[in-house]
């Protein structure tokens, strides 16, 4: 038996290794696995049931229906109700507040969270976890009762906002912030991160805590601070995270808000804000439910998720061309 490659015959070499293993057929895999598929079926069933299932209603955006008619019988229209949308007085108004609030929850309520997440990183003890507590309950809260708690505390009457301003005399008589337009960006704005910062810093959290102790045991003994060590190991460490969030925030750019914004001008001045309140989840809700234009509203709710669908492609594409981290 004639040797090769130092020595080791090709027939030594197979016997070494064995014979490959027979693939296992799709049926078995799935019956190995039961109690894998046992949990993740029902999940998948209910995306199936109540995602894909309604999609069909799509079709709605390319016809004229009628609710007092069979499905089948409204006529096709093609891109009427498209046009009609883009051609409408309160296109570019819903457009402009739709991506002003949006760019706005994601410049600020992005970085909120990871801006707590490395201070409470920093401290312990009873101090952190009453910080995460108080934080992280306004995230079950309801809309609601949020809106009622600022409608409460902005009011002109005994609010306090206005009594705490007058009290260090930062303005000469109460602000009428719940009539004022130029106001209700920021409200909304501080009330969405107000509710969902302490969700957002549990995540980044759990991802600081898998950094591993010795990185920062190995900066500390070359002389690099607390401060240093944020910006060289923690940050680092946790950018994919940062950046899955980025890109599924982006992705979510035209979901401006729906449930916050017509509970707040239901609590607020609505003829007066509404102009700068009107997204394209509240003009959905308005011509489909109120008006009954179903056809027209679907086309606005189409046009929403083409957009929001290649908004995430987008950013996807630029992750992964130039990181390492992507969403796939």
């Amino acid at each position: 038996m004639k040797a090769v490659n130092g020595g080791v015959s090709p027939q030594a070499a197979a016997a070494a290794v064995g014979k490959p293993e027979k693939k296992m057929s799709l049926g078995r895999r799935f019956i190995k696995q039961w109690d894998f598929q046992l949990m993740i079926w029902p999940a998948m069933l209910f995306i199936l049931v109540f995602s894909y299932g309604p999609m069909w209603g799509v079709l709605l955006a390319f016809k004229e229906y009628n609710i007092f008619a069979p499905f089948s019988e409204s006529p096709w229209v093609g891109t009427l109700q498209f046009r009609m949308f883009f051609e409408s007085p309160e296109f570019w108004d819903i457009m402009r507040n739709t991506f002003c609030i949006a760019l706005l929850k994601l410049a600020i309520g992005f970085p909120a969270p990871i801006i707590l997440a490395l201070l409470l990183n920093e401290v312990g003890g009873w101090f952190k976890r009453v910080v995460q507590t108080v934080t992280y309950i306004p995230h079950f809260m309801s809309w609601v009762v949020i809106s009622g708690m600022a409608f409460s505390m902005l009011s002109v009457d005994q609010g306090t906002v206005n009594d705490v301003l007058l009290f260090f005399h930062l303005i000469d008589e109460p602000i009428n912030w719940l009539s004022k337009p130029d106001y209700f960006w920021g409200i909304l704005v501080s009330l969405n991160v107000w509710k969902e910062i302490g969700f957002g810093s549990i995540v980044y959290l759990a991802a600081i805590v898998g950094i591993d102790p010795a990185m920062y045991e190995a900066a500390s003994i070359d002389g690099a601070s607390r401060f240093k060590q944020i910006f060289l190991i923690t940050i680092p460490s946790i950018m994919p995270i940062m950046i899955i969030f980025l890109i599924l925030g982006i992705g979510n750019t035209l979901n401006a808000g729906y449930e916050d914004i017509l509970v707040l001008t239901k609590n607020m001045n609505n003829g007066i804000v509404m102009p700068v309140a009107n997204v394209i989840d509240t003009y959905v809700y308005q011509m489909g439910v109120l008006n009954q234009r179903y056809s027209y509203a679907t086309a606005a709710g189409v046009f929403k998720s083409v957009l929001s669908v290649t908004l995430l492609l987008v950013a996807n594409g630029f992750a992964r061309r130039f990181g390492k981290t992507s969403l796939w």
